[in-house]
């Protein structure tokens, strides 16, 4: 649903069953196919424990219980770039075989050995060949290298997506946050290109775009001087100088505002790693401001409206987006340690509208088994639990045939956020300290369509909501004003009609988080026909058979 806004102007190596049977590997059969995935790897003797970064050094700590056979009785740890798979990265580091091992080797921050945003895993030597015993490992820390950390901004979830740089109006709405879309494509060059910004990272030159900057730069600037917290969205769009940093699936003739991540080959997976850091160096603290929250891409179960591949294989498009979170959550965390980074999913949990794309529900469950076999890090979680459909006006009584207040529900929206959130606060998607993990609703909007007192309601319904979920720490409400495409499809969700005048929303909205704020719930009460407070406080479910309320 998300729309860039215009102020300030998304080798497999194979190993042979008789050799992974010599290690006492069952079932660990790597495969090929055109797909270029490897199967899920069963039975593998060996686990990685903990990954971590120690001072200058990354230490690597192993066990097992059946220590597997090997040739010379060494362990040896191989560091992987994230487009390999198998024993053939670099060894970094070898320990005798036995059921504990540890592993040090230097970090190698920032120069052409950096292991910061590798994979690891764990070989032994069987009848002279490399056989890889464990399954991959990131660094789980990469805030034990951070060195411009930043408090961060949290004093309110109240937001809005800006249409232009009215500071009068977002204080006089209340406004704690902002979202804005950064476009990578845009703030890269050429070494020649005028104004060229040079940085040197891992040993390599890469160039960044001053005047593409210049709008990023100003926004930050913008919201450090107004104190707005400040969420960044990493789209990846196409432009001749960023050519490298579309996945080789994505360079087709579709078009869309954001393509997959070149995570499958190296000069895409290391312009991403440069981009991250040179992100996270400018925009954390200092001259520029601070970008508190970084989403990595935008509905990426969409794959062909906002992060597309071509590719219908879910485990391939979940991998290669893992890949590319793992160097941004790595880069930025390993600089600013209190950043949050952020995945991001859609409204549709268990419907497609569009059958080329995946249920949300799945990419997210596919996303946590790889996030906690590789290594459980501290991820939050972006979603946008619109209405279903996105014109339908009344967010406390959904349709019957799209809404239930259960995880078989077809869509997550505001009347049943919480099915959302129990969902993640099983022990399964826990983070490394066991909490529940944070929440962003970086998009959430209410159509005036069928009336501005239906929007009025349903925007003071939906933050109560929020504001009485512990988890969720972002309301950002898209949009400022109405969009005259979006009004084609009866989607009016500015507070704003297009000339600019307040709508009946406007007032409502501002008095969320004041202590005006139950004057007009009752309002709200009143329109809905029910106590605004209570149904949120009771869970309060009501459905409808149509588009009437009264269905």
């Amino acid at each position: 649903m998300k729309k860039s806004i215009s102020m300030f102007k998304k080798v497999v190596a194979v190993v042979t069953m008789a050799a992974a049977i010599a290690c006492g590997i069952k079932g660990a059969l790597v495969v090929s196919g055109g797909a270029g995935l490897v199967s899920e790897a069963a039975g593998r003797p060996v686990s990685i424990t903990s990954c971590v970064i120690q001072g200058g050094n990354v230490v690597v700590n192993v066990s097992c219980s059946n220590v597997p056979a090997s040739d010379d009785g060494k362990f040896y740890l191989y560091s992987d770039e994230v487009y390999q798979d198998g024993t053939v990265g670099k060894i970094v580091a070898s320990a005798d075989r036995g059921n504990n091992a540890t592993f040090s080797f230097p970090l190698g921050y920032n120069s052409g050995e950096s292991n910061l945003s590798k994979k690891f895993l764990v070989a032994v030597k069987s009848g002279g060949s490399m056989i890889q015993v464990s399954d991959e490992h990131y660094i789980t820390n990469p805030e034990g290298n951070a060195y411009k950390t930043v408090a961060r901004n949290d004093h309110g979830i109240k937001g809005i997506l800006p249409n232009d740089a009215n500071a009068a109006t977002f204080k006089d709405l209340g406004i704690a946050q902002m979202v804005y879309n950064l476009y990578m494509g845009d703030i890269v060059c050429q070494a020649t290109d005028p104004g060229a910004i040079l940085f040197n990272y891992n040993g390599v030159d890469y160039y960044f775009s001053s005047a593409g900057l210049a709008q990023y730069d100003a926004f930050v600037g913008f919201c450090r001087s107004n104190n707005f917290q400040l969420t960044l969205t990493i789209l990846n769009n196409k432009t001749a100088a960023g050519a490298d940093l579309i996945h080789p699936l994505s360079r087709d003739s579709h078009v869309c505002p954001g393509y997959a991540m070149n995570t499958k080959e190296d000069g895409g997976t290391q312009h991403l790693k440069a981009i991250a850091a040179f992100l996270a160096n400018r925009y954390s603290g200092g001259a520029y401001g601070t970008v508190d929250n970084w989403v990595i891409g935008n509905e990426v179960n969409a794959r062909t409206e906002w992060y597309y591949m071509n590719s219908t294989n879910l485990e391939l498009n979940v991998s290669e987006y893992v890949k590319a979170f793992r160097i941004f959550y790595n880069e930025i965390k390993a600089v600013n340690a209190n950043a949050r980074i952020y995945n991001s999913i859609d409204q549709e949990w268990q419907r497609k509208s569009n059958p080329g794309c995946s249920l949300s529900k799945d990419f997210l469950d596919r996303f946590n088994y790889y996030m906690v076999r590789e290594g459980n890090i501290d991820w939050s979680v972006s979603i946008h639990p619109y209405n279903a459909p996105l014109f339908d006006p009344y967010a406390w009584k959904q349709q019957a045939q799209y809404v239930s207040n259960n995880v078989s529900s077809k869509y997550i929206t505001m009347e049943n956020i919480y099915v959302f959130t129990d969902y993640i606060s099983q022990p399964a998607f826990l983070n490394p300290a066991g909490q529940v993990r944070n929440v962003a609703l970086t998009e959430i909007g209410y159509t005036s369509e069928f009336g501005e007192d239906a929007q009025a309601a349903s925007i003071v319904y939906a933050y109560t909501m929020a504001a009485n979920n512990p988890y969720i720490k972002s309301f950002i409400l898209f949009r400022e004003t109405d969009n005259a495409h979006e009004m084609e499809s009866h989607i009016a969700q500015g507070l704003k009609n297009l000339d600019g005048t307040p709508k009946m929303a406007y007032n409502y909205y501002k008095a969320m988080g004041t202590a005006q704020q139950e004057t007009y719930k009752a309002q709200a009460s009143a329109i809905i026909g029910a106590d605004v407070n209570s149904m949120v406080a009771n869970r309060t479910f009501l459905t409808r058979n149509g588009w009437f309320l009264n269905d």
